[in-house]
């Protein structure tokens, strides 16, 4: 053989093997940036169904109840929204309930517990004070989630005798079943004819000494809470006052060791004027998964350092805990890419310096 013909053969494959090699080399790059999504995948989808607004109360010391049905999926969770038309008559509408339903009108208000499985509906109920106006209404907002790992879920209800005291907090906590995770709650008050009874708040928390077993609520960038925490506040005393709490959770049997849900937390001083009301709004992060629920508060705050404690004045309220975009503008029916959630809070007559305003997102990813 030819010694130049063996060696210009040698030198034709080396640059063949060190194009092979980057060829490769660049597969396993890819391969290597590939392979962190995996652990990503999220297969949590959320569609809001809300049938827009009901109007009313219409007289003094009432309620009206509306609804929203998933047609498909189950809820995750829930909101209301309510509007209030202007002047000192806009001090009257406030929040009775945002809850769970098996039919939409049906309320979970017997046994504690797990009280329902699969449910597809969410009640929005609003109540009116000594005044009403023209201008009262109330939204409901379903959240309809899909997910090939989570699809069934279960509601667990408690309950309190509480608050019989003016300007007291009525606070309980409703926490899912072991190995399951929570995914949205609700909260009611009843009876909701006496005017000056009212839901605060309903937010996230954990059943564990850290955070005083419910008292204190999930913090921002907190993961996997177990419980829902639901607070009543009344101007007057009144020993019939129940306050409800409602934890939405996975069903039974389902292997959730590899969901996350991510809380998104924000607290914000006000509304401070008498007769006016104020947004604060929350966002999941991009990392964080997709928006499944959310919760809102009037509050003393500091609520995720501290037990809960009750707003400035008597009279403060929840006029809304929805879900919207990143301003705080609620979303539409048939909304599937909603990842803030918003709190509407309003004080009443009075101003207060102490009332601050609070709003929680859950974020979750299933891990499929």
């Amino acid at each position: 053989m030819n010694p130049r013909s063996t060696v210009k053969q040698a030198t034709d494959i080396e640059p063949r093997r060190r194009l092979a090699a980057g060829t490769a080399l660049a597969i396993g790059a890819l391969l290597v940036l590939a392979v962190p999504g995996a652990a990503y995948a999220n297969s949590v989808g959320v569609t809001v169904r809300t049938p827009g607004a009901t109007s009313g109360p219409t007289t003094i010391d009432s309620s009206i109840s509306t609804n929203a049905h998933c047609t498909s999926g189950l809820v995750s969770g829930g909101g209301i929204d309510q509007a209030n038309g202007t002047g000192t008559g806009s001090n009257g509408n406030h929040v009775l309930g945002t809850e769970p339903s098996s039919d939409g009108s049906t309320e979970y208000t017997g046994t504690t517990g797990v009280v329902g499985t699969d449910v597809a509906y969410w009640i929005a109920k609003g109540g009116s004070g000594g005044q009403v106006n023209s201008g009262f209404s109330t939204t409901p907002y379903a959240m309809c989630l899909t997910s090939t790992l989570i699809n069934h879920t279960q509601v667990v209800m408690n309950k309190v005798n509480a608050p019989t005291s003016a300007t007291t907090v009525g606070l309980v906590t409703a926490t899912c079943p072991a190995n399951t995770v929570l995914l949205g709650g609700g909260a009611l008050v009843t009876p909701g004819n006496t005017g000056n009874f009212k839901a605060i708040a309903s937010f996230p928390s954990f059943n564990n000494s850290a955070h005083d077993f419910g008292k204190k609520a999930a913090a921002d960038g907190e993961t996997n809470p177990d419980s829902w925490t639901a607070v009543g506040w009344d101007n007057s005393s009144n020993s019939s006052n129940e306050t409800y709490a409602y934890a939405i959770c996975s069903g039974t049997g389902i292997n959730v060791s590899g969901v996350t849900v991510k809380v998104r937390f924000s607290e914000a001083t006000g509304p401070n004027t008498g007769s006016t009301g104020q947004n604060t709004t929350v966002t999941c992060g991009s990392g964080d998964g997709n928006l499944v629920s959310g919760g809102a508060a009037v509050s003393g705050g500091s609520v995720t350092t501290t037990d809960f404690t009750g707003p400035g004045s008597a009279g403060d309220h929840l006029n809304g805990s929805f879900p919207s975009d990143s301003s705080g503008n609620p979303v539409s029916n048939g909304t599937t890419t909603a990842a803030s959630w918003t709190a509407f809070t309003h004080t009443g007559g009075m101003g207060s310096t102490t009332t601050h305003s609070d709003a929680w997102a859950l974020c979750a990813n299933d891990g499929v």
